[in-house]
């Protein structure tokens, strides 16, 4: 509030200040005596909750303990334009031609950035737990609150957590409740992966090898260790041309590496068929009701001994599930989205088939429908 000559009123009057719109208001008869004013106050704003200190200074990227910086250096960007400033492209030059021993791993984290980003890879919370449905509603500061103080040295910016947290929020249902454990964190799938290849190359033993191959290597591993696996057929189609023999090479040199440095055997994960499902089904475009069906078929069928690779069997219990369902999807179709050959879906099939009553679901399908299934 503050006082102004109104000319409408003919005197000086209350005014009120609009600092979303700009605009000066008066109190009595609404005339806009100023509009899209600039507030030359200072923005400075602290996030002493968060930080546990009153910097205001918020410009910078986040840090970066895998290089020798921190990732805080300055670098001299390129002139725009044909003709740019002398003074700017000679210090430029001069930068490049200094010895930055960070180079190569820069140039190696952004291409594991772009490959996670071509995969669609997101950050994922570890030390949730979901006691179940109850009656109380999420409070959704409050958990936004705790996320944060679980994560200080969460490389994500303000904005994109803050992104990531309205994504989660927006897909579990309001009558459920969960809690963040004590040792509750994030878990970014490009971040371990770059942790994976700077482990490696503090053992200047890859020297020759295939750049490409060795990067997507160190994603295919980060994924598996973190229960978020990727088929190499998925890696491969992100590697800068690096085919699967040579990821494969590259992912065994790693993880002998990694078990040299440690002593002992590099922890890999286990791989299960129901890993894959829910994105094979998306790619597909099958429902809800056919996804669960496939979801519970899938986790059924472990309990039998069929041996074919994870990936087959999702791929045989997809082209089930959509045989039994309406809207039938022809063979050519699931060998695209799960980038299994026809040949091996079917001679998964043909091992599923004799398990086929106890695997399906009583309640997507009956046991007439299940005859009418085409022999393997």
């Amino acid at each position: 509030m503050g006082d102004a000559f109104c000319s409408d009123c003919k005197k000086h009057t209350e005014v009120v200040c609009d600092h979303s719109a700009g605009d000066t208001v008066c109190s009595e008869c609404g005339l806009v005596l100023e509009s899209h004013s600039i507030d030359e106050t200072s923005e400075w704003r602290t996030f002493a909750n968060e930080s546990g200190d009153n910097d205001p200074v918020r410009v910078g990227g986040p840090t970066n303990p895998l290089l020798t910086d921190g990732g805080l250096s300055t670098v001299i960007a390129k002139p725009n334009g044909a003709s740019g400033d002398f003074l700017s492209t000679s210090l430029g030059r001069w930068q490049n031609r200094g010895s930055n021993p960070d180079r190569g791993l820069i140039l190696a984290f952004k291409t594991i950035a772009t490959m996670s980003d071509r995969l669609g890879l997101v950050a994922t919370i570890k030390g949730i737990s979901m006691p179940g449905i109850t009656a109380s509603k999420i409070t959704m500061n409050r958990t936004i609150t705790n996320i944060k103080s679980a994560s200080p040295s969460l490389s994500l910016t303000r904005k994109g957590l803050d992104a990531f947290l309205v994504w989660l929020f927006m897909r579990i249902p309001p009558n459920v409740s969960f809690s963040l454990s004590g040792d509750a964190f994030f878990i970014i799938l490009k971040d371990r992966a770059n942790e994976i290849y700077k482990k490696v190359e503090d053992q200047k033993s890859s020297r020759g090898r295939n750049q490409d191959a060795l990067l997507a290597a160190c994603l295919y591993i980060a994924c598996r260790q973190e229960d978020k696996p990727r088929t190499v057929k998925e890696i491969c189609s992100v590697a800068n041309g690096a085919t699967k023999k040579e990821i494969g090479r590259a992912k065994e040199y790693i993880v002998k590496q990694l078990g040299l440095e440690a002593g002992q055997s590099v922890e890999m994960g286990t791989i299960h068929a129901g890993d894959f499902m829910r994105r094979f089904c998306s790619n597909l475009g099958m429902s809800n009701h056919t996804v669960k069906a496939a979801t519970e078929a899938v986790k059924t069928s472990e309990q039998f001994d069929i041996r074919r690779s994870p990936i087959s069997i999702a791929a045989a219990v997809i082209y089930i599930i959509t045989q039994l369902s309406d809207d039938k999807k022809p063979l050519r179709d699931i060998s695209l989205a799960t980038g299994v050959a026809e040949g091996t879906i079917r001679n998964s099939y043909k091992d599923l088939y004799p398990h086929v009553s106890k695997i399906i679901p009583a309640w997507y399908a009956n046991e007439e429908d299940l005859k009418n299934l085409s022999s393997p």
